[in-house]
């Protein structure tokens, strides 16, 4: 099959989402980046299930990683922030022990497309994807700007042909 054909046969799927935002300074009121996530899911059709707002705390997030993994109902969990190289900056480093499969070309991509934007700067990001118990992970960075463009270049275009992937696999619901 094409990958043309791959994405038309797609076109119905809806995508459960859990959206986690990491900040030691944001609140609800003040996370433009977690908002804008959940109105880009919106705005294509796809549903957000779960928000939280945790610190930037390894402990918290594995341990919220670990039991949004768990809920039938979601099939993606979306995560902003903790992805740079600051001593705080620990989402990688807990994502990757939970992964079971990593899609490197979502930060090699996120990277590239980045780099058009900011510059060399881009390096220092380390966003990654891949899946974790049976549903799709994307750990991306926690400004407005990287996120809506990993929503609107890279995910958002391929989520329903990757949830077709996994529930092919018996990995997704």
């Amino acid at each position: 099959m094409s990958y043309a054909e791959h994405q038309s046969e797609s076109r119905e799927r809806v995508a459960r989402c859990a959206v986690v935002t990491l900040s030691d300074t944001r609140t609800e009121a003040t996370d433009r980046s977690g908002t804008r996530i959940r109105e880009l899911l919106d705005s294509h059709g796809h549903t957000c299930v779960a928000y939280h707002l945790i610190p930037d705390d390894p402990q918290q997030l594995d341990a919220l990683l670990a039991k949004l993994a768990g809920r039938a109902e979601i099939d993606v969990i979306l995560t902003d922030g903790g992805t740079g190289i600051s001593s705080r900056d620990t989402t990688i480093e807990v994502a990757e022990r939970q992964l079971e499969r990593v899609i490197p070309g979502f930060g090699e991509l996120f990277r590239m497309l980045s780099f058009e934007q900011i510059g060399s700067g881009a390096m220092l990001s380390r966003a990654i994807a891949g899946t974790i118990a049976g549903k799709l992970l994307f750990c991306m960075p926690g400004s407005t700007p990287a996120v809506e463009m990993a929503m609107t270049r890279l995910i958002l275009p391929e989520l329903r042909h990757l949830l077709g992937e996994l529930r092919k696999q018996g990995g997704a619901p």
